[in-house]
């Protein structure tokens, strides 16, 4: 599908020489002998970055004196690269792919992350630009499957790469169709076309499970390659098939669990084959994307965002040690002037910005409110052992009725959270059974919220009934997953948890309930331009596959086909 135009390009070059700079260090460490190789390492380069091109590739590069396609093949080369492209789209490493699919998106709707109103068109507001809308749609599907493509024509015959390349689809596409809905998916390779048919929603999980079955059939049956033979191209587990493994199940049981409410029977079946297959359990399997280049610290140094109120409400409120390792007090008490020091230490405090803020200057904004601590050597997290084993809680707790279970795996989750974080002090915050999130106070005055967003305590004990017990296995992982934006915003929109202070703002045309937020986006203008049939179509799927809309047709409002728990059954 063919979605490239000016703005994504921009997207697209904008990290571009970063990351030439990247492939040629990778490449130099086999080949440093071979002087004459960097000009095709940094032309393959460029070719892996910018998919619009690669057709030309061989047109543009016949030198006799240059190794051929065929021979940078024998090395891996070609397919490396693009297993190295389709590994930081994961999560977008690229820093105007993060701002737009995370910072701005993702992490506010699930109440992590506040933006200044720098933009009169934001998702946090409801009234996104058309130049939002089309990001995360067209450039995710534009990024991915150009290297997709390219790994199953290079290398059809290497079940590794092939494998890879599908676990990657996976992990890419499930996030996109928890926001949309039905998008297009087992149609995409048959055209690079923009006119493409949707699948619904429930079709394209159905496909995704059968493709994670072939995912581990062959990771399973090539467990013990050396992990030489990938660790160049791994910048996860470094060519470790053992914890690929592990990482496919992982996200098969967070994909199942997505399904609970919708259809018990697969989630059942679907989590029963993930905890056979073996699951991230420990935090040396962690899944991070390691990089010596994190963009998003970059991104944290541009002023646009703070931590949002909702998450140090709870923290605050439950005096949590981690808050330390994951955030930074504010600068100043009050507004700010050109001459206002840094606040004295025991003014600041850990106070996070509304959601939907909309008013003050940007220099208040920067100063009044908590930062995210992020370095640009800190590894890019895609899912921890605490996330899977509060999956597990879920699990035993729903599917099996095992509150004892369920209470191991949500101790043992808090505890790994802390071991991830460094922080200490587990066992003492496990047993509080009196905190509770806090009220929020704004600093400027203008969104203070008086009342608790929500009565949930930590300690496993106090709450005896099952939909308690839920609301905190929900609410620690949503803390221990953070920064996964789009991830949690899934898991708020499934369950109710955590309940998140109400929008204070609707700017946009769409009949949201502001008690319970967005529940999807809306497909891009340029769907409507280039596809406008299938778009109407797959617009039709969203009514069929969920009758408790919010809205109705391509709404904010509308609920996707697994987001079926009613508002009053949330406790």
């Amino acid at each position: 599908m063919k979605y490239i135009d000016i703005h994504n390009l921009a997207l697209i070059h904008a990290g571009t020489r970063r990351r030439i700079e990247e492939f040629r260090k990778l490449f130099s460490e086999h080949f440093s002998a071979r002087k004459k190789f960097t000009g095709i390492l940094l032309l393959l380069s460029i070719a892996a970055l910018l998919p619009s091109c690669t057709s030309r590739f061989e047109m543009y590069n016949t030198n006799p004196n240059q190794v051929t396609k065929d021979q940078m093949e024998a090395y891996n080369y070609v397919v490396g690269a693009k297993i190295v492209s389709l590994q930081g789209l994961v999560v977008p490493i690229q820093e105007h792919q993060y701002q737009y699919q995370e910072s701005l998106l993702g992490c506010p709707f699930s109440g992590y992350i506040a933006s200044y109103q720098k933009w009169a068109e934001r998702w946090e507001t409801y009234n996104p630009s058309n130049a939002w809308r089309a990001t995360p749609f067209k450039d995710v599907i534009t990024n991915l499957y150009a290297p997709y493509r390219g790994v199953l024509s290079d290398a059809p015959d290497d079940p590794v790469a092939v494998a890879f390349a599908n676990l990657f689809r996976v992990a890419v596409m499930h996030r996109l169709t928890d926001n949309y809905g039905p998008i297009p998916y087992s149609n995409v390779l048959e055209t690079e076309e923009a006119v493409v048919k949707y699948d619904t929603q429930k079709d394209v999980y159905t496909q995704m499970f059968a493709e994670l079955d072939g995912v581990i059939e062959a990771l399973e049956a090539n467990r013990d390659i050396p992990v030489a033979q990938w660790s160049s191209y791994d910048k996860v587990y470094y060519g470790d098939i053992s914890k690929w493994i592990k990482y496919a199940n992982s996200l098969r049981l967070r994909m199942a669990t997505r399904l609970r409410y919708v259809d018990e029977t697969v989630y059942k079946e679907q989590a029963a084959k993930a905890i056979a297959g073996g699951l991230i359990l420990t935090n040396e399997d962690n899944a991070y994307y390691h990089t010596t280049d994190n963009r998003v610290a970059i991104i944290n140094s541009w002023g646009d965002h703070r931590v949002a109120a909702d998450i140090l409400c709870y923290m605050n409120g439950y005096k949590d040690p981690r808050r330390e390792k994951m955030f930074e007090k504010n600068l100043v008490p009050l507004v700010v002037s050109d001459s206002s020091p840094v606040g004295p230490e025991e003014n600041r405090k850990y106070v996070g910005a509304r959601v939907g803020f909309n008013s003050s200057a940007a220099s208040d904004f920067q100063y009044n409110y908590s930062n995210w601590l992020v370095t640009s050597s800190d590894p890019i997290l895609w899912m921890n052992a605490a996330e899977v084993n509060f999956l597990l809680a879920e699990y035993e707790l729903m599917a099996n009725g095992d509150a004892a279970a369920a209470r191991n795996y949500y101790e043992t989750g808090i505890k790994l959270s802390f071991e991830e974080r460094g922080a200490t002090g587990a066992d003492d915050y496990i047993k509080d059974s009196e905190s509770m999130p806090e009220t929020y106070t704004d600093p400027l005055g203008e969104y203070t919220y008086a009342k608790v967003m929500s009565e949930c305590k930590i300690s496993w004990d106090v709450d005896t009934d099952t939909e308690s017990r839920l609301e905190k296995i929900i609410t620690q992982k949503w803390i221990a997953i953070f920064p996964l934006g789009n991830e949690s915003w899934a898991e708020y929109r499934r369950t109710g948890y955590p309940k998140l202070m109400p929008a204070p703002h609707n700017l946009g045309s769409y009949n949201i309930d502001l008690d319970h937020h967005a529940r999807r986006l809306v497909y891009p203008v340029e769907e409507y331009e280039q596809n406008n049939a299938n778009v109407n179509a797959a617009i039709t799927m969203i009514g069929e596959e969920n009758s408790l809309n919010g809205g109705s047709g391509d709404s904010m409002a509308s609920r996707v086909w697994w987001d079926v728990k009613p508002y009053s059954e949330i406790k």
